[in-house]
């Protein structure tokens, strides 16, 4: 057997300067990963894994320190190494494909010219044999038309293509090594498969190891061979994938296994009960009809320039009671309808009906009764809630707006939203910083319920959360919609979790419905190809102990080979 291309020895990490307020993230941490390998690292947020995916880097993040053990890339421990040698190391043979293309893209540098910086930083190339490096490694991953991609700017990219490019600049200098951290997280079922071909691909042309952080163990499945479960800073259980995932030894994978939404059976929390199928009830509540509407960007040239229609002649209605999705991949038009009906596309055409009464196209000639009455959830609450506001002061905003409550009764309000997303009343003082993940988003879901709406539009809430949060979060809708008849559009890109949670479903393709109806008739079978093949990308999930020894592949089916112009 071949020597492992690297080694993590007992590696321990704190955070934090003073011994008594320290935390520890990383726990006396052991694995190797071969040259060809491609290894998982899974775990929910807060379990140590992006720590350990810095860590191979040689970055330690702020506020941290090494307590004890070693790296040994190729033989050598790279913990010791002067930041000068680490320089090079880094994007030199060890790359880095970080979760969020968004962020990680310099915004006011064409893409190709961030490429052709790396290639040059790191010596492989210069001005002209550079350039032709860059628009080589775009056509690697599968970019089309090169030339005029390396000319754009990331916010003119897709997010699947945003993805590709920083796997380009990963590729740069042809690493042995890949850190993936959470790449696909946030990508629909099929840009989400195309990203894992790509990486298929890479790894059979360059024999590159991989170490793939991801706490989606269906993601881990297509491509990993073998997968380490973390939690709280441990290591729990590594091994074969098909062994991981198909007959887990620790409660904690199978925790982690029954919380992924699957097509074949419903993710923890949420039944597959009669109530769900049977929707809701007398006249539609919502009504949309032959909606045709743009999402207009940002910028100076947003002002004066008519975008194209990103929505065509959509009509859907939704009755009291009902949960209503809409699926589709990025760009599809799901948020654009969203917006539409919130009056945030001034320029829309066709008719918004809410309750009997048509809804203006401008939100800014609403009653102020509808704006309590309907009501959205977005998709990152890191971004919807105010980073300097205390959860008191979120959830207090609406409840004196609507409502006129001040003092003392409107904190008591805000102690009783929290309770009903299942949240202590002690959060009231907290920031949303001092949140995770799930409880920013609880905070978000209790500051749409204080207007007490009767619709509730949820755009992608799950996308940015662990599968365990996500199941918390979806049995909580469930039980509010219970407790409160309310209404939903909930958007997604999740297939598997709209078989469960909806009644009825509208498939977007490029702005135009290719089928709609209950969800049973959508899709058992599919009628439409384009539905077909967002089924068919779905990964399939395993019950524990169930199937034990057949090959991953079996289980994961193989990443679709759609269109690279995601």
């Amino acid at each position: 057997m071949t020597a492992p291309l690297i080694a993590v020895d007992d590696l321990t990490i704190d955070y934090g300067r003073q011994p008594a307020a320290c935390h520890r993230a990383v726990d006396g941490v052991s694995f190797d990963i071969r040259l060809g390998e491609v290894l998982g690292l899974a775990g929910e947020s807060g379990s140590g894994k992006s720590t350990v995916a810095y860590a191979l880097l040689a970055r330690r993040r702020p506020g941290s320190r090494v307590v004890s053990g070693r790296i040994l890339f190729e033989g050598e421990d790279i913990l010791p190494l002067p930041e000068r040698q680490v320089r090079l190391l880094r994007g030199g043979r060890i790359g880095f494909v970080p979760q969020n293309p968004a962020t990680s893209l310099t915004p006011s540098m064409p893409v190709g010219r961030q490429i052709v910086e790396t290639i040059e930083i790191h010596g492989v190339a210069r001005g002209a044999a550079a350039r032709r490096l860059a628009e080589d490694l775009l056509v690697r991953v599968h970019l089309p038309e090169p030339q005029a991609l390396a000319r754009r700017y990331p916010h003119q990219l897709s997010g699947g293509q945003q993805q590709r490019v920083l796997i380009a600049m990963a590729l740069a200098c042809r690493p042995r090594l890949l850190v993936l951290d959470e790449p696909t997280t946030g990508l629909d079922v099929t840009t989400q498969a195309q990203i894992l071909t790509l990486l298929a691909d890479i790894r059979a042309e360059f024999a590159t190891a991989m170490l793939y952080v991801s706490h989606d163990l269906a993601a881990l499945g297509r491509l990993a061979d073998r997968i380490a479960v973390m939690k709280d800073g441990r290591l729990v259980e590594i091994g074969p994938t098909a062994s991981i995932v198909g007959s887990p030894r620790q409660p904690y994978t199978r925790v982690l296994l029954a919380a992924l939404p699957d097509l074949d059976r419903p993710p923890a929390g949420v039944a597959d009960d009669a109530a769900k199928r049977n929707g809701g009830e007398g006249k539609p509540l919502l009504e949309v009809d032959g909606l045709v509407a743009a999402y207009r960007g940002e910028g100076l040239s947003a002002i004066w320039r008519r975008p194209p229609p990103t929505v065509r002649d959509v009509s859907f209605s939704i009755r009291r009671g009902e949960t209503f999705a809409l699926i589709g991949e990025s760009g599809s038009g799901k948020s654009t309808i969203a917006r539409a009906i919130l009056g945030l596309t001034p320029d829309r055409r066709g008719g918004v009906r809410f309750d009997g009464r048509d809804l203006p196209a401008d939100a800014r000639r609403w009653q102020g009764e509808w704006r309590r009455r309907i009501q959205i959830v977005f998709q990152n609450p890191d971004a919807s809630l105010n980073p300097r506001h205390s959860v008191a002061a979120i959830l207090g905003r609406p409840l004196e707006r609507f409502f006129g409550l001040r003092g003392r009764d409107r904190r008591l309000r805000a102690a009783e939203l929290l309770e009903s997303v299942r949240l202590d009343p002690a959060f009231l003082d907290r920031r949303p910083d001092q949140l995770s993940g799930g409880q920013r988003q609880r905070v978000a879901i209790a500051r749409a319920l204080a207007a007490e709406p009767e619709v509730l539009i949820c755009d992608e809430v799950l996308s940015a959360l662990d599968v365990s949060v996500q199941a918390e979060i979806l049995a909580l809708l469930r039980t509010l919609q219970a407790e409160r008849h309310l209404t939903y559009l909930f958007i997604s890109h999740d297939l598997a979790v709209v078989r469960w949670f909806a009644q009825s479903v509208g498939v977007l393709h490029r702005g135009e419905f290719c089928a709609l109806g209950p969800v049973e008739e959508v899709f058992s079978p599919p009628h439409h190809p384009y539905t077909a093949r967002l089924l068919a990308a779905v990964p399939r999930i395993p019950a524990p102990d169930d199937n034990a020894g057949r090959p991953a592949k079996a289980w994961f089916g193989e990443p679709a080979r759609a269109s690279s112009t995601v």
